[in-house]
């Protein structure tokens, strides 16, 4: 008899034995299945991968490039382009503007270039004659003659392109460039004729953000031509008229921010690629 309580006591205890240890192993294979699906979703957002837009696939400037171009512009002006100004008679003047800019870059990564550009400007104007005549019935006229302008400036400017190439062998690319440029320089301005001919000098300083897009095309393996034009951005102007010993007569400053398309401002280059990295 004792031994058979015994064994049904041993019994039940070997049962609650193995029914205290399914809770302990459940719950573990619950967590291990709920990793592993944890795992397997993707999140709502690709926040850690970036999208990849092939923006620079086509590479028109490699890394490790070292650049010397030059830039230069030239216009004139005068009173066979003044035709549609019909209420003017009798104009004389001329104008002429010339710009060199040498510079220096380097590629510090694939399409991506910074550098140092030099300018010289140089404009003249000189103004013979114009009348200004509205009619009788407006009573209003005026008239100019012996007016003239000369201008010269320094300028000088850190610059970063960015390059896109446009096509997959390299040769045609659109520029995007940023430039800081600080200017100075004197200009002097003049009215009358012999004796009674008046002058007045001015020290010009300029301060700008200048935004310059445009488009290269490889006319050499190691050189491509460029043109760009600007566009505008933020500028700051501060001029000092002096007379003629010297002396400050004058001041006045300026500040603006203006985006459009400037003309006048259409720069043609050459620029030849040193220590070409290009790979084959």
């Amino acid at each position: 008899m004792k031994r058979l309580i015994l064994l049904l006591l041993a019994a039940q205890f070997i049962t609650l034995a193995a029914y205290a240890e399914k809770p302990t192993t459940a719950p573990a294979r619950d967590s291990v299945a709920m990793g592993q699906g944890a795992t397997k979703k993707a999140p709502f957002l690709p926040t850690s991968r970036r999208v990849d837009r092939n923006i620079n696939k086509n590479k028109f400037v490699f890394k490790n490039e070292f650049m010397c171009g030059l830039a230069a512009s030239y216009g004139t002006l005068d009173a066979s382009d003044a035709d549609i100004m019909l209420i003017l008679d009798d104009i004389d003047f001329g104008l002429r503007r010339t710009q060199v800019m040498p510079y220096v870059a380097y590629a510090y990564r694939d399409n991506c270039s910074v550098g140092l550009r030099f300018g010289y400007e140089f404009l003249k104007g000189d103004l013979g004659n114009i009348a200004l005549d509205l009619g009788s019935a407006a009573d209003l006229g005026f008239s100019l003659s012996d007016v003239g302008l000369k201008s010269e400036n320094f300028a000088w400017s850190l610059f970063h392109r960015n390059y896109i190439g446009l096509d997959r062998r390299g040769i045609v690319g659109a520029i995007l460039e940023a430039e800081i440029q600080v200017k100075t320089g004197t200009s002097s301005f003049y009215m009358g004729s012999g004796e009674d001919i008046n002058y007045s000098r001015n020290k010009n300083f300029a301060a700008r953000l200048n935004f310059n897009p445009g488009i290269a095309v490889y006319v050499f393996p190691e050189v491509c031509v460029t043109v760009t034009v600007g566009i505008g951005g933020f500028k700051y102007n501060q001029v000092r008229q002096l007379d003629a010993y010297g002396v400050e007569t004058g001041r006045r400053a300026h500040s603006a921010l203006k985006f459009k398309f400037n003309i006048a401002d259409i720069q043609i280059g050459v620029v030849a690629h040193l220590w070409n990295k290009k790979k084959n």
